[in-house]
């Protein structure tokens, strides 16, 4: 398993991305994608060395071939799934495997895609993943809330802003995963700014990143 940090822009910068395949070119390959992208990045040739990183920390993303050597992907992805974890995964074809695939979807796979890759879909299919994540985890209380002095004051509703500011959504798109205008969340973030004692937006990303 060979894993690389790297920190490029503040959306992406905590979330980390577990690349399976047994292929180690496709890995780098897309380890540099991801990277460029902000992310963090490890990646793993077969499922033990997987398994093992999972003890390390849980990604919030993987991205697993159906054909992993002595294991398949689709076990693996029932393994990962039988855990319990709401982690998306995105599933790689090496070549069209439908019967392959449509199981996949029925496990839980977020998407299967085909070689060559489209690393625009799927760079889209997994933004699309992580914000729906900031959605359903704010609603249902299930999110890894951020802990600063402070944080007691804040509404539910602040809660949710202050989460997605952190992601570093903008004005519109916080507003779009939560139903309201832009308008509206422009008003919540002042009253977080004011709770936590920060002059600006980059303040608050201080507070929260050191507390």
């Amino acid at each position: 398993m060979s894993e690389v940090v790297y920190y490029h822009s503040s959306p992406n910068r905590d979330r980390l991305i577990h690349i399976v395949d047994s292929d180690r070119a496709t890995c780098e390959s897309l380890s540099v994608v991801f990277r460029l992208e902000g992310f963090q990045t490890t990646f793993s040739v077969d499922a033990a060395h997987f398994m093992l990183g999972l003890e390390r920390r849980s990604p919030d993303i993987v991205v697993l071939n159906l054909r992993l050597g002595e294991e398949s992907g689709l076990s693996l992805l029932r393994r990962i799934k039988a855990m319990g974890t709401s982690t998306p995964v995105f599933m790689l074809a090496d070549h069209p495997q439908l019967d392959a695939a449509v199981t996949a979807m029925k496990i839980g796979a977020s998407d299967v895609l085909g070689k060559p890759l489209d690393t625009e879909h799927l760079l889209a299919d997994i933004r699309e993943a992580l914000q729906q994540d900031v959605h359903l985890n704010a609603m249902q209380g299930r999110r890894r809330m951020v802990e600063v002095r402070g944080f007691s004051q804040l509404t539910p509703r602040e809660r949710e802003v202050l989460q997605l500011i952190t992601n570093g959504q903008s004005n519109k798109e916080a507003g779009r995963v939560l139903g309201i205008s832009p308008r509206t969340i422009e008003v919540h973030r002042a009253r977080v700014m004011e709770k936590l004692c920060a002059r600006n937006t980059a303040d608050l990303m201080r507070i929260v990143l050191t507390s």
